[in-house]
């Protein structure tokens, strides 16, 4: 149980957080956590991404990357109209603020993306960005049915997704596996699913269940030091607390309890808990941003708090 003190902490924060933890801690009313989650669009992160917005709906006017980069700078840039979006989208604002906008109508028209130019709702060949834009079109109202197509047409024989196939890879990833199931999920959710995106949700979930979330089938060594390194944003990263989050919200969803697989991921989890009921910031990956939405490394995360607290809350329920 998160103390009084921690809940104080993790709500004395921007709406886009604190909505979330009035909902799924605090238990608060609707009419409590809806009035907070409004806000997202006048006040804090929401307003202040919100007010960047280009005329043609675009953000940094790219797709993927700002019309500027050239490849130069440190890192990803992680200000263009997806990461944006998908900003927008988890931090819970309203997308009737962007209806009234037009962004949708706007990106049909005037956004590519860069890989080949692809028109912005079509998508392109990256499972991960596929399933950002299938996450971003339904939750905006576009058509992304082709690209939810594309994922169960793209699975591969082990169950998941690479976004290295177009390279000839036939081995899944953790990460495009957990971005891939992210985006079917969020088509699940917002439609019921049909039967073949019921069995490639499926089907991804046991690919990453049998690895435990972090383990090599064939050895049972953890795959890579990144599985327990928890940094906000997730971007595409994986991480065992990023797929712990994906599969509460779909076994809430579902209906199901949670899998007994996870254990040892939901242990390390619970490792990295401070005393104090917190979780710490590993850093965030390097890039350009529109601004910081989290603590420095090393320090006390709100935002990983609210999905470490909210992950075990689910766990230790069951």
């Amino acid at each position: 149980m998160a103390s009084a003190a921690l809940l104080g902490w993790l709500r004395d924060s921007d709406p886009a957080l604190r909505w979330q933890v009035e909902r799924d801690l605090l238990h608060e009313p609707p009419e409590v956590w809806e009035a907070t989650r409004a806000r997202v669009a006048t006040e804090g992160f929401g307003a202040r991404l919100l007010a960047l917005q280009d005329p043609d709906g675009r953000w940094a006017g790219g797709a993927f990357f700002p019309s500027d980069f050239d490849g130069s700078e440190p890192g990803q840039p992680w200000t263009a109209t997806t990461w944006t979006l998908n900003s927008l989208r988890e931090w819970g604002l309203d997308p009737a603020v962007l209806a009234e906008r037009r962004t949708a109508e706007l990106l049909a028209e005037s956004c590519r993306w860069e890989h080949d130019n692809q028109p912005y709702w079509h998508g392109e060949v990256d499972c991960c960005i596929n399933a950002w834009t299938v996450a971003n079109g339904l939750w905006l109202g576009a058509d992304v049915a082709g690209i939810v197509d594309w994922f169960v047409e793209h699975r591969l024989p082990d169950g998941g997704w690479n976004c290295e196939w177009v390279e000839g890879s036939t081995r899944s990833s953790f990460h495009s596996t957990l971005n891939a199931l992210k985006g079917l999920l969020a088509f699940d959710l917002a439609t019921g699913g049909t039967d073949a995106t019921h069995t490639a949700r499926r089907d991804g979930e046991e690919y990453l269940l049998r690895r435990g979330l972090f383990r090599r089938l064939s050895t049972g060594d953890p795959v890579a030091p990144w599985v327990d390194r928890f940094a906000y944003p997730f971007r595409w990263c994986y991480s065992v607390l990023n797929a712990a989050a994906y599969f509460r919200q779909a076994s809430l969803f579902d209906g199901t309890a949670p899998d007994p697989r996870m254990a040892d991921a939901i242990e390390l989890i619970r490792a990295a808990r401070r005393p104090d009921g917190r979780w710490v910031q590993a850093g965030r990956r390097p890039g350009r941003v529109w601004f910081e939405v989290d603590v420095p490394a090393g320090e006390p995360s709100r935002w990983l708090t609210l999905y470490g607290t909210r992950v075990l809350a689910w766990w230790d329920r069951r």
